[in-house]
């Protein structure tokens, strides 16, 4: 049996942490899996990892210090500043030091890189007879600073995944004359779930990390004017992260008592939430892939998302499965929102033929791409 390692920086919440355990949950049933991760940010992974799953953490006792350092400047105390920076470049250090002698002593087929840095550290440390892939989440949305950091540390990988094929079209170019091959594998979700969502409750949902690219106060502004017209629709948004303060302090502002924040939640209370509302709405600037999206799709629930989401432009087809809006316009999607609200027909057609596009997505059939690639990886050549 083939050994299969992960290197991922935490197993919290987030886009690429659920993607890693995913991908670790489907990989363990034909191999050995093991998860290297470099922080520990709490007693056990925020998603379900699957039993036959090894993790082993490499930095129990040290994480990022992120927000000390930012109460410490905001102290505008240099001995606190001083202690927290060293304390910083201690955990850089040791994230490096633990990281590479992990490649290095690694006695496994086949290691996957979930981030430029590993890349990089992959390509130097790892041994000559292992299988190296890098696998790409993010987006540049035309920092070309950060996709030119990638492709450098991706050249000397054998393979770099991408999960869109606009990405994959894109480090193709970049990468041509390197001896990486750059490969197309979406992300995945589990089967689709038996029972859909009926479409007759008046609530909209949203799902993702509260931060400014995922654009939460536009969604708030869009349902502001939504529910003028419209009172008895509620919205629910889950999710967490550093603009909570900012968001909460909108919807009090706006007197916006339909708004729900759920904080962070497991899959079994997003299923439930999904399958009691009847639309959803992704108002991101930039997402790489848009797995909520497909989430919400396999429940059968219709999507509205702005198309500066390059994910959603992969997975939406406007007008047949969802829809997309051009240039963030707001009125247009409110207007869009609007006509799904006044039509029930419509949100019932739409939900079916985005709940048939998603198959293609679900675990059963990505995890053949992946194991295509581990095993049979010379009919790439």
């Amino acid at each position: 049996m083939k050994k299969v390692s992960i290197l991922s920086l935490h197993l919290g919440y987030g886009g690429i942490e659920k993607c890693v355990v995913t991908l670790a949950n489907t990989l363990c049933s034909r191999y050995e899996v093991e998860i290297a991760v470099c922080y520990k940010m709490y007693d056990k992974p925020a998603f379900d990892v699957d039993d036959r799953v090894k993790i082993k953490y490499l930095n129990k006792d040290l994480k990022p210090n992120h927000d000390a350092l930012r109460n410490a400047i905001s102290s505008k105390n240099p001995f606190k500043i001083m202690k927290e920076i060293l304390f910083g470049l201690k955990v850089l250090y040791n994230r490096k030091k633990t990281m590479t002698k992990y490649i290095m002593n690694s006695d496994s087929d086949v290691i996957i890189s979930t981030r430029d840095i590993f890349n990089y550290w992959l390509c130097g440390y790892g041994k000559k007879d292992t299988l190296k892939i890098g696998w790409e989440h993010n987006h540049f949305h035309e920092n070309y600073k950060y996709a030119n950091n990638v492709s450098r540390s991706a050249k000397r990988l054998d393979y770099l995944v991408l999960v869109s094929s606009e990405l994959q079209k894109f480090y193709a170019k970049e990468l041509q004359k390197s001896n990486c091959m750059c490969i197309y594998i979406p992300n995945s979700i589990e089967n689709l779930p038996k029972k859909k969502a009926d479409l007759k409750n008046p609530k909209l949902i949203s799902v993702g990390r509260l931060s400014k690219e995922k654009g939460y106060i536009d969604l708030l502004k869009v349902y502001k004017r939504l529910v003028k017209n419209n009172p008895e629709w509620t919205l629910d948004i889950v999710g967490d992260g550093a603009e909570r303060a900012s968001i909460e302090d909108y919807i009090k502002k706006n007197d916006l008592d339909g708004v729900r924040l759920h904080g962070f939640q497991g899959k079994d209370y997003i299923d439930k939430l999904l399958n009691s509302s009847s639309i959803y709405l992704m108002t991101s600037y930039t997402e790489s892939f848009g797995i909520v999206l497909i989430e919400a799709m396999s429940h059968g629930v219709p999507c509205i998302a702005y198309d500066s989401a390059e994910g959603a432009r992969e997975i939406i087809n406007s007008g047949e499965n969802g829809y997309l809006i051009k240039n963030r316009n707001l009125e247009a999607m409110v207007m869009k929102i609007e006509d799904l609200i006044n039509n029930k027909e419509e949100r019932i057609k739409l939900g079916k033929q985005a709940r048939e596009s998603v198959k293609k997505y679900t675990s059963d059939v990505v995890k053949e791409e992946w194991f295509t690639l581990i095993e049979e990886s010379d009919i790439y050549e």
